[in-house]
């Protein structure tokens, strides 16, 4: 789907036309907002923060991201405007202070034009599971957008934004990008500061990136990036500069192609056959193709379902109804605000985790479960680095079936979690990847492929998919 924005580049020569684009950006939002995209539009806001980036232009400043139009998942905060986390505990709350990564891309120039709509504090793998409405796939509205950062991806697809920042857990950017058509990237784990970022699986959540390319996805991976007193988990890495933007990649790869990410029961044969025929393109490009094994991705989903809730369970502790949010007003006592806040304050998603999570950390099951959990996630972890000693990179398709049905599995959440069975190692490894799309199925929806890399090599995964984009462009 076309970007009906001017591009950053035209903007910043045109300084003067960057409010206008602003401007143009808000009303489509509005215009859109059957898809259910946003929760918050910053009219005001980003107005305000264009004039000042044609100032700092015109007095002769180099913004990077200068011209740059973007949204951003509400549950990253923004100083002053509200914070949500798609639910109704949160209400009306607004932030206090600014996320470090939202902080770096407005003053290298970005403008922020509202927040994004989600599943409850990111527990979902749709984006129906918002107080705020379902979010609608702008290819099909009768569809998903996927979850949890649906919200941002359709306003990416739809034209509403240049990029979008949304947040990973366990595939929570690259399967709504698969199914929305667009690229997603999420960074190796601790290469994105989460100061300001909702905490739902701490050893898990990071912040990611979408944009209509790979080359949009590094420009604010560059800038957003970086280790960051604030967050003890942020690595001091390098960042790439990208100054001259996503360079080509002048060498032959060795491209792993696990044989599990084929072999799933239910699996959608046109997204097994556009996954291969994106390994054959690369391969005409030089790259060698390695078949490798990962056996432990049987096993990925459980672990994550027992790590993620048990994290959960405890940082959502501090949703109780007495120091921030909405409260019960029914509630005559210190238990009944605990207890009809929370109740009523989430949804049946986010209970369902806090409940699960509860209980495998209990005195009887915390050995059972958390503890095994830990065990095999490590045995996933140094899978992945057995198998990068073979290969550079691996292939492997982002989603097991393109965007399903609203309300199609809804009521059956364990058919919901296994939609990011290929997402979550990743996340359980903390290794980057990225999916990039790749063709459509029958029904023209989206096929994405995920390239999936060693830590802290977004530069190279990029380069990978970059060049799948270009083949598969030059295909169609």
């Amino acid at each position: 789907m076309s970007i009906p924005l001017p591009s950053p580049e035209h903007l910043r020569q045109n300084p003067i036309q960057l409010t206008k684009a602003v401007s143009d950006a808000l009303k489509q939002a509005r215009d859109g907002e059957h898809l259910r995209a946003f929760i918050t539009l910053l009219d005001d806001r980003a107005l305000v923060s264009a004039e000042n980036v044609c100032a700092r232009l015109q007095a002769g400043e180099k913004l990077p991201l200068a011209g740059w139009i973007l949204a951003v998942k509400d549950n990253i905060a923004i100083r002053d405007t509200r914070l949500t986390c798609g639910s109704k505990i949160l209400g009306d709350h607004q932030a206090t202070f600014t996320a470090t990564a939202v902080k770096r891309l407005e003053a290298a120039g970005a403008v922020i034009i509202g927040k994004t709509n989600l599943d409850q504090f990111a527990m979902g793998s749709s984006s129906e599971m918002s107080y705020y409405g379902e979010v609608r796939n702008p290819h099909d509205p009768d569809r998903v957008p996927g979850g949890s950062s649906g919200g941002s991806a359709v306003a990416v697809a739809a034209g509403f934004c240049h990029a979008a920042l949304g947040s990973e857990t366990g595939g929570s950017v690259r399967q709504p990008a698969a199914f929305c058509g667009i690229a997603g990237l999420k960074p190796t784990y601790g290469r994105v500061s989460r100061y300001g970022l909702v905490a739902f699986g701490s050893s898990l959540d990071q912040i990611s990136f979408f944009g209509r390319d790979c080359a949009s996805i590094l420009s604010i991976l560059s800038v957003a990036a970086g280790v960051d007193p604030r967050d003890s988990t942020s690595a001091p890495e390098p960042v790439a500069d990208c100054s001259k933007g996503l360079l080509p990649l002048h060498r032959k790869l060795r491209i792993g192609i696990p044989a599990e990410y084929f072999q799933t029961e239910g699996m959608d044969e046109s997204i097994v056959s556009a996954t291969r025929n994106s390994a054959e393109e690369l391969k005409a490009l030089g790259h060698s193709l390695v078949d490798v094994s990962l056996p432990t991705t049987a096993h990925a989903i459980p672990v994550y379902y027992v790590l993620a809730v048990a994290e959960a369970s405890s940082n959502l502790a501090r949703f109780d109804g007495a120091r921030y949010g909405w409260r019960n007003p029914q509630a005559n006592s210190v238990a009944d605000v605990y207890n009809l806040t929370r109740g009523e304050g989430f949804g049946d998603e986010v209970r369902r985790r806090i409940m699960m999570g509860t209980y495998v950390l209990s005195a009887g099951y915390h050995d059972a479960y958390y503890k095994k959990a830990q065990r095999v996630r490590r045995l996933i972890f140094e899978e992945f680095l057995s198998v990068f000693k073979q290969v550079d990179v691996l292939l492997a398709p982002t989603t097991p079936t393109t965007a399903f049905k609203i309300g199609e599995k809804i009521d059956d959440p364990v058919a919901m979690y296994l939609s990011d069975i290929f997402t979550v190692p990743a996340n359980l490894a903390g290794i980057p990847a990225v999916s990039v799309p790749i063709g459509c199925d029958e029904r023209g929806m989206p096929i994405g492929a995920q390239i999936m890399g060693p830590h802290f090599s977004e530069e190279l995964i990029l380069q990978v998919a970059s060049q799948l984009e270009e083949r598969i462009e030059v295909a169609s």
